[in-house]
């Protein structure tokens, strides 16, 4: 008998009776019917936010993201989610008056700081001096990046009334504006820091 001969058969006996042995454990494990497999992890979670100015108490998953909280359950839309993994800044908001990512932050992990979004940026029917700039330079084609955008160039103006135009672009070069529109975006956050320093 060859080497190669017997280490088959071996094997193969080998096998059967690892079958034999653990088949009836197996089956004796498995339910007979079909259910729904269990869910796996922690329930939903009670949080207080504090968005645009209001206390809101949500019940989330622990894997929410805060994007998908202020969408989902907040309703407030106005926030975008573009790629979902923090290359685009379309899902900007502020977070204590800091631009963030919210697609990138869990809801569970900012419970209790301060969040804005670009619904809370406008003064009830006023709007924010850069959203009114944006509008005036034509800054807007498809729109979808604009709120991030707007939350960005916002917080800049906040920060640094008088930048020029190396530090706005430098401010939005993480934000991707498949339109072309960055050049307005900057003239807009331009126009706006002229009008505070004047």
């Amino acid at each position: 008998m060859s080497r190669r001969v017997f280490l088959k058969s071996a094997g193969a006996v080998a096998g059967a009776t690892a079958a034999d042995t653990c088949l009836p454990a197996l089956a004796a494990s498995t339910p007979a019917t079909a259910s729904s497999p269990p869910v796996l992890g922690p329930g939903p979670v009670d949080i207080s936010l504090d968005v645009n100015g209001a206390r809101r108490a949500v019940s989330v998953p622990p894997s929410a993201t805060l994007a998908d909280v202020l969408r989902d359950v907040l309703g407030l839309t106005g926030t975008k989610i573009g790629c979902d993994r923090g290359a685009c800044s379309a899902c900007t908001v502020w977070l204590d008056r800091v631009p963030v990512l919210s697609c990138m932050l869990l809801a569970v992990d900012v419970a209790g700081r301060r969040i804005t979004t670009i619904e809370g940026l406008a003064s009830g029917e006023a709007l924010h001096p850069v959203q009114a700039a944006f509008a005036a330079h034509d800054a807007v084609q498809c729109g979808y990046c604009t709120p991030g955008l707007v939350m960005t160039c916002a917080a800049l103006v906040v920060a640094h009334p008088n930048p020029n135009p190396d530090e706005v672009r430098a401010a939005i070069a993480g934000h991707l504006c498949r339109c072309g529109t960055l050049p307005h975006a900057v003239s807009a956050t331009l126009a706006v820091a002229k009008t505070v320093k004047d």
